[in-house]
């Protein structure tokens, strides 16, 4: 699977990530780190997200820990990302 990370690394529940979008449509996911190793695996995973076809895509951290930020994109995309404590 081809996608972009983020590392967040630990950071505190209502933390706002803000990822802007440069290209093609793509999913953004907000992710713990369970729940990346699974999406790498191709396994089904939870994920806060989902397809974007609109850039910025503003996701909030739900519980204090350890996050990713992951970007699948459709096509050719960039992003940049931002962290708002």
């Amino acid at each position: 699977m081809n996608f972009l990370k983020y590392e967040l690394g630990n950071v505190d529940a209502g933390t706002v990530v803000t990822t802007t979008l440069s290209g093609d449509e793509s999913d953004v996911f907000l992710v713990d780190p369970t729940n990346f190793a699974a999406m790498q695996r191709g396994k089904q995973f939870k994920y806060i997200g989902g397809h974007y076809k609109k850039s910025p895509v503003v996701l909030v951290v739900p519980a204090r820990g350890h996050w990713t930020t992951v970007v699948v994109p459709s096509g050719k995309v960039t992003a940049s990302f931002k962290v708002s404590r």
